[in-house]
């Protein structure tokens, strides 16, 4: 099976959340079921620079504003097709935004840019390689179904999976011309939304099949509350909508083997991580949990209900360390709750520094309002780190509740909250600091959560089996 993967980021070369670690890990795990897939990436400086054994196997004369290359090679132990598009993509930093921290004015037209060269590939070939399934993510990949009819790719069958539906890809119906769009599809059942185009709806209205990253993040884009004005295209083409679940890279996050952290194998290995975390970030010995959170600091993200349940978490004896930026009042506020010596925070990225974060600390805090797959509480569960998420998308699907029946049957994982509150929050950590305190029971929750599968395997499965049903349908 030929999949054509088209992303706008890929790990480890380029990356601003989870879509990168999916794309980024998707082609090894579905290389184990049968499927060669290769990776389609805009050529970013980052990119660009990581490719090796490059070969062009196709010129752009215009690709919306300027000749491009289409290139193959490998980077990173990646299959990749790469854009080298330098009037579109030649710029430093991150791939969406500025160095003003806005979107880059011609967006559209660079992810376009995107999908069109996807189309193209789906419909022609590049180095005598042709796909039989075009798998686009989020709303960059969009286009894709608009174009490749009009190249004749009709009999290559389309997969688009939603990683984010608040990312629309949204711009102003001026820009039929620019995007090269046929003006007859600007209607309901086409990519118009709310007067306005549309990436994320024309690939959900055009695309064969629909994934999205979690199975009750599926339900939930039926609903007005997570559709983001979505929910009416998502109710009509329910019967084309799977929920599958991320995985994780396992060798990457692998407490036996992390060259970032203290190794560690087993609940009782991993107390050295934690003291080492103390000891790196300056905070004292505490009674209580160690916390941890590694995230973007959104209003999505619910981080300002831990800024409002701080000082109970302070009162039960607990700690804070923070990895995360985005907002710049968010990153304010948690940098003068760093005057308690009990709370750490780093505004930024550091790769390394996040595995040694979640593997030192005892719990990782994922409040979001809404997660559609979330991978963190992931990472804490590979290494013991209990999970308290909120009770939505993939947080729900993924973390067992420390509920009286979960402790009672020996299954609990972590810790889940309802509703999205503060009050509900404090709660959580109030249960955190009880179960903590109960060192049998924390053991055992700690053993569970590190033998819970987290991987690849069983959703590897179901997009072979998707792709197989599309190509071959009964």
């Amino acid at each position: 099976m030929r999949v054509l993967s088209v992303a706008s980021e890929i790990a480890p070369l380029v990356k601003t959340g989870g879509l990168a670690d999916v794309t980024g890990a998707l082609p090894a795990a579905l290389a184990g079921v049968g499927v060669h897939m290769r990776s389609l990436v805009p050529g970013y400086p980052a990119v660009m620079a990581a490719l090796q054994e490059a070969e062009a196997v196709h010129a752009f004369d215009d690709l919306f504003g300027g000749p491009a290359v289409l290139l193959q090679g490998r980077g990173a132990g990646l299959d990749l097709l790469v854009i080298d598009a330098p009037h579109l993509y030649g710029r430093p930093g991150n791939p969406y935004l500025g160095p003003d921290g806005r979107d880059w004015p011609d967006n559209p037209e660079r992810f376009a840019a995107l999908s069109w060269a996807g189309a193209h590939v789906a419909a022609h070939g590049a180095g005598g390689w042709r796909p039989q399934v075009l798998h686009g993510h989020d709303w960059q990949a969009g286009f894709m179904t608009e174009y490749l009819p009009r190249m004749g790719g009709a009999d290559v069958r389309t997969v688009l999976t939603i990683h984010n539906i608040a990312f629309t890809g949204s711009t102003d119906p001026g820009r039929l011309h620019s995007l090269r769009l046929d003006p007859a599809r600007f209607y309901s059942e086409g990519y118009e939304f709310w007067g306005g185009i549309s990436a994320l709806k024309a690939g959900l209205m055009g695309a064969d099949a629909l994934t999205t990253v979690s199975p009750s993040y599926a339900d939930e884009l039926m609903t007005p509350e997570f559709g983001m004005g979505l929910d009416g295209v998502m109710r009509h083409r329910q019967a084309a909508l799977t929920g599958i679940l991320n995985g994780i890279d396992e060798q990457a996050w692998d407490p036996a083997t992390d060259p970032a952290i203290l190794s560690f194998t087993d609940p009782a290995g991993k107390a050295a991580a934690k003291v080492a975390l103390q000891a790196e970030l300056g905070l004292p010995q505490a009674e209580g949990p160690l916390c941890v959170i590694v995230s973007r600091m959104t209003h999505q993200k619910g981080l300002d209900l831990v800024l409002e349940t701080l000082p109970a978490l302070m009162a039960a004896g607990g700690q804070l360390a923070v990895l995360g930026s985005g907002d710049p009042g968010l990153e304010q506020a948690f940098r003068q709750a760093a005057a308690d010596p009990n709370v750490a925070v780093r505004i930024g990225y550091d790769e390394a520094f996040s595995h040694r974060l979640i593997a030192g600390g005892d719990a990782i805090l994922v409040p979001s309002r809404f997660e559609p797959c979330g991978l963190t509480q992931m990472y804490g569960l590979r290494y013991g780190t209990i999970p308290v998420v909120a009770l939505t998308g993939g947080l729900a699907d993924t973390v067992i509740n420390a509920s009286p029946a979960g402790l009672a049957r020996g299954v609990a994982t972590g810790i889940q909250f309802a509703p999205v509150t503060a009050v509900a929050l404090r709660g959580a950590l109030m249960r955190l600091a009880t179960l903590y305190a109960d060192r049998d029971t924390w053991s055992r929750m700690q053993a569970n959560a590190m033998a819970h599968p987290v991987g690849w395997g069983q959703s590897a499965r179901a997009y072979a089996d998707l792709y197989a049903r599309l190509t071959h349908p009964s």
